[in-house]
Parts: structure tokens; sequence; C-alpha cells
């Protein structure tokens, strides 16, 4: 297990060496974000911007605009929020080549509780115009996907979390934007994940399995652009589709599936996450049981959405 913000910290330090236009900024919170290891590593790649998000978006799309490749990073709530007018501005609306790496998105940054616990992000960034919107199931994907974001040309959001999570995928995993990635073959029903909450799909699908119910997983790592492909072929071969995600249903990964599937082909769907209202304070594993984020609430979700379809 490793949290897919040590693999950042990791994968990003590892491109530092083989690209010199990789440049990293981050909000005073390096030791968090783990950027700190790129820092010591690339000092003079290395920019603490201070507690000021927005000044630090708006220098990193300058440093995009004379050829660099900037990473910038502090804790979700605060890109997402204190940064929003600057990334809509200032690097999606030029398609800026800006790398956004937020970390502790979801309710599993724990004891801060909800003025920290960001449900919204994936939501609010997916609705600008130009923004790639990445979130990582386990530290391996996470390197991928670093990767993937320094490659691609144009302004890219990447969700990280805190805690050390389940790995799903093995070592070499190709990570591509946009391709979602079936985990676990099934006829019954659709898991239809991302982040922490494909590892607990799979443990349902397990589960499952013993009662006589085939459920597919298809992890998507790219909430935009959508794998409409595999999430279409899900809905017509399996009937049932059940989203999960650490992040609200409104606007995350379950709106866009529903959305999706209103216009191209209406599905029995159900979708597991945040229902509209802030976190709390707790620990995180108490949190997402809190939050029905486990694979119990799935498990529960499948067996009723099968018995629907019957």
């Amino acid at each position: 297990m490793i949290a897919t913000r040590d693999a950042y910290g990791e994968a990003l330090a590892e491109l530092g060496g083989e690209n010199d236009k990789i440049v990293v900024l981050d909000a005073d919170l390096s030791g968090s974000t783990k950027t700190g290891v790129f820092a010591k590593k690339f000092p003079n790649r290395f920019f603490n911007m201070g507690i000021a998000e927005a000044n630090m978006v708006g220098t990193a799309a300058g440093l995009a605009a004379v050829g660099k490749v900037p990473f910038l990073s502090t804790f979700a709530i605060f890109a997402a929020g204190r940064g929003w007018e600057q990334i809509r501005q200032s690097v999606a609306y030029p398609k800026a080549n800006v790398k956004i790496v937020a970390t502790h998105g979801g309710v599993t940054v724990g004891e801060d509780g909800g003025s920290h616990q960001s449900v919204e992000d994936v939501a609010i960034m997916r609705a600008i115009p130009n923004m790639t919107v990445i979130v990582p199931a386990d530290g391996e994907e996470t390197k991928g996907a670093i990767r993937a974001a320094a490659a691609y040309k144009g302004p890219v959001y990447v969700r990280l979390g805190r805690n050390k999570v389940p790995s799903v995928f093995p070592a070499g995993h190709q990570f591509e934007i946009g391709k979602g990635v079936v985990v676990v073959p099934g006829t019954d029903l659709t898991f239809i994940t991302t982040g922490l909450m494909t590892a607990a799909a799979v443990t349902a699908a397990e589960k499952l399995k013993a009662e006589g119910i085939s459920a597919r997983v298809l992890h998507i790592g790219t909430i935009k652009p959508l794998d409409k492909e595999l999430v279409l072929q899900a809905a017509e071969e399996t009937g049932a589709i059940v989203t999960a995600e650490e992040h609200s249903v409104v606007g995350g990964l379950g709106g866009a599936v529903a959305e999706f599937l209103a216009e191209t082909r209406p599905t029995l769907m159900k979708r597991v996450g945040i229902h509209d209202r802030f976190g709390t304070s707790g620990k995180s594993d108490e949190l997402l049981k809190y939050f029905g984020l486990n694979a119990e609430t799935l498990i529960e979700e499948a067996r009723e959405i099968v018995s629907r379809k019957k």
C-alpha cells in the first residue's frame, strides 16, 4: 500500500531528472503534497509560493508561456477553491500547459473536517472547458498519470489522496488519458469507479461472486474526457450500473456517467458517493464507513439493482 501523494512525489522527482523544463510550485505545503522530494533534488526549479494559491496559478501560467512544464500543488480544497478564477482565466482559457496536482482530496483528509475535505473539486474542474481531470486508483496508476500529464499538452487536474490505499494495478501498468480499464469482468452489473473506490469495488465483486452475482469493475482514471466506449459497453452488456467515488454524487463521476447514458442508453443506475453534504471530522476509515464508501455499501447496492433488473 502507498498513498497516491507519495507516488506523486516519487514520479515528479524522476521526471525532473528526465526533463529540465519541468518546474514545481507549491503553496507552503510541500511536506504534505510531497513536492518536497522534487525540491530537495532540484532546488533551483522549485518555488514555494507561500499561502497565495491564486498567485501560484498565475505564476505557473507565466512559466508555461515561456516553455516550462509547471506542476503546481496544494490541497484540493485550496487548488479548486482559492485558485479557481486564475485556473479558468489564465490556464484553461488559453490552454496553458499547466499541471494542477491537488492532494488531500475527499473525506479521507480525516480530522481536519468538512472545511478541508474537498468533495466538490472534480465537479468544479470538470465544468471548466479545456480541462482534463484525472483521479488515479493507486500508487502505480498515479505514477503513470503524472507521466501522462507531463507529456500531454494542455491543462490537467490530478486529484490525489492523503492516506495509503490498496494496490489495484501491477507494476508497469500503462496509464492512458481518457481510457478506462476493466479490472474485473462481469455480466450482471457494472461497478464504475474511480480513486480509492476501485479497490473497494474489487473486494465487493469477489464477495458477490460467492452469491452468484457477476459484477464487472470498470475503473475510470480519467473523469474528463470520459471513456464513453467502455461505459456504453458496460451498460449494454450488463444493463445495470453502480458508480462509486469519494466525491459528491453531484457533478463527479456519477454525474458524468449519468449524463452520458441519459442521452445514449438509459440504464438502471445508482450513484454511491457523498450525497449533497459537507464532510465531517473523524478518522479516515470511520468516515468512509459513515458515508458508505466501502465494499459493504457496494454489495448492498449491487443486490438491489440486480433485483430490479428481474
